[in-house]
């Protein structure tokens, strides 16, 4: 039977996380990023936990905490790892691309960078429900005369977040309603994430990978990019640059790894939101939590 293990982005943070797996984890980041992020993890506040420059290195933190857990056990590798958006940089740590304290270290800063990109409040994400991507995509077309708008995320089918300027946002939200959407939730994020609006966090980001030793990947890993799998160190930076303003191809990743033979998927860190999305894509697939292996 394939494998693959995959490992979950923002969203999936909850206080308390990490408690019992990730105490050495956790000590170590915070001996990288000069702040005490297993207090954060372990006591809160959800507000300071919920600050994507905090909740980036968190989740990464308590993933990796996972996976080497996973390991201790003598679970072998599995025969590709993905990541939804942040959840990449800890496939990476578990394909031995990036080490552990520089991949805290990126996510910090990206996490700092992607915040800074666009004045708050000037920019959000919203859950498109019930409708096709053609269709969702037109909607975003039409309401591009109130700013920048565009599919952030291809989560699942019927499962789409698109992203961008504020006005654009609730401009194509109302099409997308018009055109028969079940539901379209407003997220609440504090900045418009995989949008074109991210392209100063995308430029500043290249420089620091640039300071830092990307090595070739051990296991293949899905980029979200391309939906396709990357092991040469060159392509998984420029992926990586390109992953801060590009579309979260996850549906297409699933399924990628689901034509390729891989029949089980476990979900490596906090929260299960992936999960969830994987049994829409495909329920015939055997999906499950780190902690039950």
């Amino acid at each position: 039977m394939k494998s693959a293990f995959v490992f979950p982005g923002q969203g999936s943070q909850f206080i308390g996380m990490g408690k019992g797996l990730a105490e050495e984890h956790l000590d170590l980041a915070s001996q990288v990023l000069g702040f005490d992020l297993k207090r954060i993890c372990f006591e809160g506040p959800d507000e300071e936990l919920k600050r994507t420059e905090i909740t980036q290195p968190a989740i990464l933190t308590i993933s990796v905490a996972a996976f080497d857990f996973l390991k201790k056990k003598g679970i072998p590798n599995p025969d590709a790892v993905a990541g939804h958006s942040l959840g990449e940089y800890s496939a990476l740590v578990a394909a031995s691309a990036l080490s552990f304290p520089d991949a805290v270290k990126l996510v910090h800063l990206r996490g700092k960078y992607m915040q800074a990109a666009v004045p708050l409040g000037q920019g959000t994400m919203a859950a498109v429900l019930g409708l096709g991507k053609a269709q969702i995509e037109d909607c975003c077309k039409k309401a591009l005369s109130a700013g920048i708008v565009s599919a952030a995320n291809y989560n699942s089918p019927g499962q789409v977040v698109i992203s961008g300027q504020t006005e654009a946002v609730a401009k194509a939200s109302e099409f997308c309603k018009e055109a028969g959407a079940k539901r379209v939730i407003p997220l609440q994020v504090s900045a418009p994430f995989h949008s074109p609006l991210m392209q100063p966090a995308a430029d500043k980001l290249k420089v620091e990978l640039d300071k830092i030793e990307v090595r070739d990947a051990s296991i293949p890993v899905v980029s979200n990019v391309t939906a396709n799998y990357v092991t040469q160190s060159e392509e998984i930076k420029s992926l990586l640059i390109k992953q801060v303003t590009g579309s979260v191809l996850w549906e297409n990743s699933i399924q990628k790894m689901i034509q390729d033979g891989i029949t089980k998927f476990t979900e490596v860190g906090p929260g299960n939101v992936l999960s969830g999305l994987i049994k829409k894509i495909d329920k015939n697939v055997e999906v499950g939590l780190y902690s039950e292996l």
